[in-house]
């Protein structure tokens, strides 16, 4: 599967794994954050790296801290209006450091991309829409006037 990456349309080699599906010995995997803190042994003690998906529903108080030995957090957006994925991910950035990639995945429309790399995720995945369809979003607007996390600085600051 492609997804858009950085900028770039690239190939995924993560693979998402359900709550009951078996981990694999080698290879790059994710998880939900309720199996990771429950079997968090276990997925350390294998080949390949280690990924974790949050949802509105997790509590990052868990995850915040220790986010960092992560490569990979990918936020959830089980349905178009759930909008929580857009303060997980800057609360990820801003509170917690996270400094990896941060995905967005699941219902992720074009015109949300330029506002969730504004928040700070640098990846996207969407069941409803291309890697190439999704691209485009990333550049719809020229000026950010709000600073972000893309732009620390409001525009007022800027002259």
């Amino acid at each position: 599967m492609q997804i858009v990456k950085d900028g770039r349309v690239v190939e995924d080699c993560w693979q998402h794994l359900d709550d009951a599906q078996a981990v694999p010995v080698a290879g790059d995997v994710t998880v939900s954050c309720a199996r990771w803190a429950g079997e968090n042994a276990a997925l350390t003690n294998r080949t390949g790296r280690l990924g974790v998906r949050v949802s509105g529903d997790d509590p990052l108080e868990a995850l915040g801290p220790v986010a960092g030995q992560f490569p990979l957090l990918v936020v959830e957006f089980p349905a178009v209006a759930d909008g929580r994925g857009f303060s997980l991910a800057r609360l990820l950035r801003d509170q917690y450091g996270y400094d990896g990639e941060l995905r967005a995945r699941g219902h992720v429309l074009r015109d949300q991309v330029f506002f969730l790399q504004r928040v700070g995720c640098n990846a996207f995945e969407s069941c409803l829409l291309a890697a190439e369809e999704l691209l485009p979003g990333l550049s719809d607007f020229s000026v950010r006037y709000q600073a972000s996390q893309d732009e620390p600085l409001p525009i007022y600051r800027r002259r």
